[in-house]
């Protein structure tokens, strides 16, 4: 054991003596996808885009989480511009028609589904995007954006469609937000959006899906009522006098079964108005087909049916229509696909990624939509396609990403509703390797060309041979319920040993080909298991966590399982909430991605007690953690719905690590102790990696700043000849690593 003294004699000689030079970069870097190669280049789910009135080349699209990019060179380059702000979760964009430096974000994503998330008010720039003010937050915080639109008389008069936030069960995107159950409806702003009023007078205080407004009579305004599950309030409804009073309208529009809709108003002759109707949605999720497009020539007075588009059985996430700026008679309606009306007539008009969000119009009349490919554009209305995605970072994962234990270049992952894909090089495309949702990964790190994928649904499991250059079905005999992509696991003490998860545990033996029911059932008879952590020092040890909120543990690889904790909200999907320490299987820490919960534990005795880890963490959902043991105290590593924070005092006090990583939430975290880099996996913003600073830089504690504290962390860590000491890298921990330490200190790197 050193002793101090002996540390500040080293200290006090520092000045005298040499030491190697360890400074090294504390950035976070960028792995991409930006873009999936395939189909010419798909990003992430782009659910707002807005174009300038004036400049055909400027652009500012909204990752469902991915927050605001901008171009102004019509897609060739994109840049993110809200990576900094409390929310990166996107629903509606407007920007000011006299002056588009002026531009509008509406927080909160109003596509209802599980990663829909939260919002926390809205965003105003009046510089093109350069800074942002954010407005309010009281007023929207926990709920969502369909649409605002600018009043073009008046640019300082905003009406807004705000809608709860979605999910399955209802409101699983809130995350237990406490404004999750404010007002929702129509709201006007007349200061720029300072201030904002819930409009009544006849329109009911329900989820607005869409708001319109008559660019040549802008004090008349359409409004959609769309309540997914449907609501005898639901149709769509008008004013003439700014909002003051509205007009349920009828004349052939649906009346029963109504779920989401959505509204346009043509600009070439206000008088004609689309509107978009779904089928009300169960509560599961299912039944929300389209009900049909429908047409007035009168201002709404009067309508009629008008074409149609598929909207699958999940139309409560995906609908838009619009009319061809200077035609009244073209119209697109979009959902699962989409289909262009000219007067009577439809056709297909598809993008090369299905699930369609939003429609814009650029200065020169090309067309924009928004889907969960990114963002596709055509010069001639649909016909042909192209991708406008290079550079667009937009990718939300799932839980379950791989690294290759060699090849640092080598990373894979499962994204929502873009398939599995792979990185084998220094760049920012990925390969995709396999179609669907993808979700969990596995990389044999045994044999690290066995790497195993999935898409939605119960069994359907894949796995390779070459690395994912090709997968063949291994999913033979599991059955069960699901969390839309089940979890499995590599038992790392035998790796032809495999765990995956229904409401059941499944074991196969022989890699994959086979697979056997290993334990009852581990949820209360409704739910899933959403996360598995096998301890990597002993696999007897498997601990799972439920969509019903159990967690349990079992002691004997699967066969028996005992509760160790109930009713633990969170997130419905598969999650990586749970970390079992590298070198001791009883260490066992847990997120929980809720608002007003215990967001961290850690138990010591595999789940019997459990110790809180949040008392100074930010009232935020956790949906990850990982912790390094190798420091006296370890650094636990806490990913959150805005980011990555870092504690390395036992969770006493937080701090985001480093700097540059977005504030999106962080789903799943690789903390690559050989290589001291740690890889996070974003739902809007792709993949990033960053060296483990505090293991050797001057930073020690990784609070982004190099101090004093920094100097009694690593003594710390020498006086008690911890591993994570030996900066030289030479096996042993001794003065040559005080100095190396104190050389990156005092130049602080």
């Amino acid at each position: 054991m050193k002793t101090l003294p002996r540390i500040a004699a080293l200290i006090a000689g520092m000045i005298l003596t040499g030491a190697p030079d360890i400074t090294s970069a504390q950035t976070w870097q960028e792995l991409g996808p930006a873009p999936i190669s395939d189909s010419g280049g798909y990003s992430g789910r782009v659910s707002a885009i807005a174009c300038s009135a004036t400049d055909p080349n400027l652009y500012y699209v909204g990752g469902a989480d991915g927050g605001v990019w901008k171009t102004t060179n019509g897609g060739s380059t994109w840049t993110p511009l809200t990576d900094h702000m409390p929310t990166t979760s996107t629903g509606a964009i407007a920007v000011d028609p006299t002056n588009d430096q002026i531009v509008y974000v509406g927080t909160g994503e109003a596509n209802y589904a599980n990663h829909s998330r939260y919002g926390l008010g809205v965003f105003k720039s009046t510089n093109g995007g350069a800074s942002w003010t954010q407005l309010a937050e009281s007023t929207f915080a926990g709920r969502t954006f369909s649409k605002i639109v600018i009043d073009p008389s008046d640019t300082s008069v905003l009406y807004a469609a705000v809608a709860r936030a979605g999910g399955f069960p209802a409101l699983a995107g809130a995350k237990s937000h406490p404004g999750r159950n404010g007002p929702v409806g129509v709201f006007k702003s007349t200061d720029a959006g300072a201030n904002w009023t819930l409009l009544a007078g006849g329109l009911p205080a329900v989820e607005a899906s869409d708001v319109a407004i008559d660019r040549a009579t802008p004090t008349t305004v359409y409004a959609a009522i769309g309540n997914i599950f449907g609501s005898g309030s639901n149709g769509v409804y008008k004013s003439t006098n700014g909002g003051s009073t509205w007009t349920k309208l009828a004349g052939g529009l649906p009346v029963s079964n109504v779920g989401r809709i959505s509204i346009d108003v043509s600009k070439s002759n206000p008088q004609t108005v689309y509107a978009l109707f779904t089928n009300r949605s169960d509560a599961s999720g299912n039944s929300a087909s389209v009900i049909g497009g429908y047409r007035s020539d009168n201002g709404g007075s009067t309508w009629v049916a008008r074409g149609s588009v598929d909207q699958s059985s999940y139309g409560w996430y995906l609908s838009a229509v619009s009319v061809k700026p200077d035609d009244n008679n073209t119209v697109f309606y979009a959902g699962f696909a989409m289909t262009r009306y000219v007067g009577s007539s439809g056709s297909d008009v598809t993008p090369t990624h299905v699930d369609c969000h939003a429609i814009a119009w650029d200065a020169s009349g090309r067309m924009l939509v928004g889907d969960d490919g990114g963002v596709q554009r055509s010069t001639n209305l649909g016909n042909s396609w192209s991708s406008l995605n290079a550079g667009l970072g937009t990718i939300q994962f799932y839980a379950g990403v791989s690294s290759h234990p060699t090849d640092d270049n080598y990373f894979l992952g499962g994204a929502q509703d873009n398939g599995t894909n792979r990185r084998t090089t220094n760049s920012k495309t990925w390969q995709g390797v396999l179609g669907g949702d993808g979700g969990w990964t596995q990389l044999d790190d045994a044999s690290p060309n066995i790497v195993f994928g999935e898409s939605q649904g119960t069994g359907t499991l894949y796995r390779s041979t070459n690395g994912g250059g090709s997968f063949s079905y291994a999913g033979s005999g599991i059955g069960g319920r699901n969390c839309f992509l089940p979890p499995y696991v590599i038992d790392p003490s035998n790796h032809n040993t495999l765990y995956y998860g229904s409401e059941r545990l499944y074991r196969s033996t022989n890699g994959g080909t086979s697979w056997s029911v290993r334990s009852p059932d581990l949820t209360d008879g409704t739910g899933a298991i959403r996360c598995l952590a096998i301890a990597p020092s002993n696999g007897n040890y498997i601990y799972a966590a439920t969509n019903d909120g159990n967690v349990q543990v079992s002691t004997n690889a699967g066969q028996t399982f005992t509760l160790i904790l109930d009713n633990n909200p969170g997130w419905p999907r598969t999650t990586r909430e749970l970390f079992v320490d590298p070198a001791d299987e009883k260490t066992v820490y847990l997120a929980t991605a809720a608002f007003g919960a215990t967001q961290l534990r850690r138990s010591t005795n595999a789940g019997q007690t459990w110790t809180a880890l949040d008392a100074n963490l930010p009232d935020i959902p956790v949906n990850t953690v990982a912790a390094d043991s190798r420091r006296t105290t370890p650094a636990i590593f806490a990913g959150t719905d805005a980011g990555l924070l870092l504690s390395t005092d036992g969770g006493t006090s937080w701090h985001p690590y480093l700097s540059g990583l977005p504030n999106a939430p962080v789903i799943d975290i690789d903390l690559d102790t050989a290589r001291d880099r740690i890889v996070v996996a974003t739902q809007g913003r792709g993949m990033w990696s960053a060296p483990i600073v505090y293991q050797c830089t001057g930073d020690w504690n990784g609070d982004g700043s190099t101090n004093t504290l920094d100097v009694l962390a690593f003594l710390n860590d020498w006086a008690a000849g911890n591993a994570n000491a030996d900066l030289n890298g030479d096996g042993v921990v001794n003065t040559l690593d005080v100095l190396a330490f104190l050389n990156a200190w005092n130049a602080g790197c």
